[in-house]
Formats: C-alpha cells, sequence, structure tokens
C-alpha cells in the first residue's frame, strides 16, 4: 500500500515535470534547479529530527511526509526513479 502511494505521488511530480502548470509547488520547485530541491530536502531533513526530539509522533509522520515528497522531488530532477531505489534496496538485502 505504501508503495502504491509514493509511486502515484512521483508520477505526479513526474507528470508535473513533464506539463509544468501555474501554481504547482512541484512544478516552481523543478524549475527553480537542483540546488533549490536540495535545499528544501535538508531543510525537511532537518524538521525530521526536531520533530523527532520532541514534537509528537503526530508531527514527526507530517514531517517525514514532507521528506519522502522532497526526496521524490528529488529524484525526478536527476532522472531517477523509485525503481532505481529498491534496486538499491534489494542489493544490500543480498
Amino acid at each position: 500500500m505504501m508503495s502504491d502511494v509514493l509511486e502515484t505521488l512521483f508520477a505526479t511530480i513526474l507528470d508535473r515535470q513533464a506539463n509544468p502548470r501555474p501554481g504547482s509547488y512541484t512544478a516552481r520547485l523543478l524549475d527553480a534547479g537542483e540546488d533549490e530541491v536540495l535545499k528544501k530536502v535538508g531543510e525537511e531533513a532537518m524538521e525530521v529530527i526536531l520533530a523527532a526530539k520532541g514534537q509528537g509522533d503526530e508531527q514527526l509522520i507530517f514531517e517525514v511526509a514532507d521528506l519522502f515528497y522532497h526526496l521524490l522531488v528529488l529524484l525526478a530532477a536527476r532522472g531517477l526513479t523509485l525503481a532505481d531505489v529498491e534496486a538499491e534496496l534489494v542489493q544490500r538485502r543480498r
């Protein structure tokens, strides 16, 4: 189920990349370039840490979801896919 949600989200990100829509945060972020995407990944990673250190589980879940989203945007910006990450995880299990 989680994989389906991530696959659907990633497909939406790829669609915004290929067909930017006015007002789309994803399209704006991708258009801003990789450095801006990396900045957001860093910000979200820090927010995950802060949430884990004392903001409660609900906030931690919220921030992890934000981090997942921004990591998917980074993958799209680099022309990588969830399958690439999955292949790495499978390789690590061996």
